[in-house]
């Protein structure tokens, strides 16, 4: 179907020489931890949400369900707007984040908006652990979403820029392997935190203070992309940066000029880059930029990660047994990552997420089946032990499945798909839908695991299905591809090479 192929412009090799210095193993490896704010969170909120301190405090209708769980229906007993707007509220804060991050961004650079992210989560994080009412929740909460909304637009595109187009894929994918560190360590501590009595919560909220310190002092170590630095007419500090992450045998004035001439082909419409995108010619990349951030929500696993320990707790679980489980869980999400870090750019990304598409869409009809045959469709049988662990093991398996593929994926894909006059746009597209749906689900899981009961994961696995259909018809495989040459790629594909070539026709014409 023409998706495998791609050209590579004379002149330079794909990577213009580049060593894999230890320069640029640092940088990225300091950059990639920005995943630690967004994966705390993640893991955080959850737990925190079942144990009996929090709810005490902020929900004690919820709790009082919880109590009397054997005379209610298993699947609603955490079935609270008010329980979920305080994970929710973080993701419409990080939506409108997300939308200015490109600006700000085109501003100041991508360095400084990783700075400017983990400064305003590390202020969430300290107004969320001194909390006394739901209203400071929810301000606290906010300001982390600021925080997420804007290092998640510049992490994975700093990554893409600065990493030898060889190893792109491992060191992007670096974001959601330090995502998933940060869930695991969430974790872990909610299960320490839960035996604290009263005050455990306030710990485990507080200490998102930590990895935002981490991605702070990080980011003052860090190098600007040269795309960045470029784009604000740094061209002495571009080649200094290049210079510093290529080692000394790149091509370094080589892979400058390819910066600079896509910067400069950019330049020369002065239509924003919002109103761009949306032209015919960049079709392929506007469809992308949401198909693959709301594919990777409908996966089901964002809303499995937060609230795995209620999830548990409702199919048979106690508190630290649930707690238990989600450590578990994160555990095999990040040795997931780690493998696909490994074969991202050996298999490529095509393979990995047919791979991951079937893994995921077994597991989840297994878990409805289960559900449905044990607990039922009023939600008041009781499960036997024996069908909770295989609910366990079947949920690390549905996390296995993204973890190798749509997991480090989806940071990757818009990272190096857009062409550089529509980069940040693109990306910026990329994760209010991202974060949007984000909002959406967390806000309406419960009650849709009220509502439709065990047919809730028999719906996330008929969205797997379509969204494998979708890749294996319309993504092309991009393992390898220098940023510059991307769009050879797309020209070449079956269904978006009409699009991009009539882009191609009109710059030849202009120039």
């Amino acid at each position: 179907m023409g998706m495998e192929g791609f050209a590579v412009p004379s002149g330079p090799t794909a990577d213009y020489g580049a060593s894999l210095t230890f320069s640029v193993i640092l940088t990225c490896v300091m950059a990639a931890s920005g995943g630690l704010i967004f994966g705390y969170d993640v893991g955080i909120s959850g737990g925190v949400s079942s144990m009996e301190s929090f709810l005490r405090q902020f929900y004690p209708g919820v709790l009082k369900k919880m109590i009397e769980k054997g005379t209610s229906n298993e699947y609603c007993v955490y079935d609270s707007q008010s329980l979920t707007a305080f994970t929710s509220s973080l993701y419409i804060a990080g939506l409108f984040a997300s939308l200015v991050a490109g600006k700000v961004t085109k501003a100041i650079g991508r360095q400084a908006v990783m700075l400017l992210g983990g400064a305003m989560f590390f202020a969430g994080a300290a107004l969320n652990a001194g909390a006394v009412d739901i209203a400071m929740l929810i301000i606290g909460r906010m300001l982390l979403g600021f925080g997420v909304g804007f290092t998640n637009q510049a992490t994975p595109v700093y990554l893409a820029e600065i990493a030898p187009p060889r190893w792109r894929g491992a060191f992007t994918s670096g974001f959601q392997f330090f995502l998933s560190v940060g869930v695991l360590i969430a974790n872990l501590t909610n299960y320490g935190t839960n035996h604290i009595n009263r005050w455990g919560w306030r710990l485990s909220l507080g200490l998102a203070a930590a990895p935002a310190t981490v991605i702070v002092i990080g980011a003052f170590f860090l190098t600007d992309s040269p795309s960045s630095l470029v784009v604000r007419g740094k061209l002495d500090a571009a080649r200094a940066a290049l210079r510093r992450v290529r080692g000394p045998d790149a091509d370094i004035d080589a892979e400058l000029k390819d910066v600079i001439r896509s910067v400069e082909e950019s330049k020369k419409n002065e239509e924003e880059a919002y109103r761009r995108i949306i032209r015919r010619e960049y079709r392929p990349h506007l469809v992308m930029a949401i198909a693959v951030a709301l594919f990777f929500q409908l996966t089901g696993v964002i809303v499995l990660a937060f609230f795995s320990p209620l999830l548990f707790r409702t199919v048979g679980f106690g508190s630290d047994a649930a707690l238990i489980g989600a450590v578990i869980l994160g555990a095999v999400n990040l040795g997931s990552i780690s493998v696909s870090t490994f074969t991202i750019d050996r298999l490529g990304r095509r393979p990995l997420f047919m791979i991951g598409g079937l893994v995921m869409i077994v597991c989840q009809v297994a878990i409805a089946w289960i559900m449905g045959a044990q607990i039922g469709h009023n939600g008041e049988g009781t499960m036997p032990h024996g069908y909770s662990v295989a609910v366990l093991l079947l949920v690390c398996g549905h996390s296995a499945g993204f973890g190798v593929s749509w997991g480090p994926l989806n940071w990757l894909i818009p990272a190096e798909i857009f062409p550089v006059e529509i980069r940040s746009a693109g990306n910026g597209i990329t994760s209010a839908v991202g974060l949007g749906c984000t909002f959406i689900q967390t806000q309406t899981f419960l009650a849709m695991l009220c509502a439709f009961k065990y047919a809730t994961f028999a719906y996330y696995a008929g969205w797997i299905v379509i969204m494998t259909t979708f890749i294996a018809l319309f993504m092309p495989e991009t393992k390898g591809v220098p940023l510059e040459s991307m769009n050879a790629v797309w020209a070449q594909h079956w269904y978006w090479g009409r699009f991009v070539r009539e882009r191609n026709q009109v710059i030849d014409e202009s120039a």
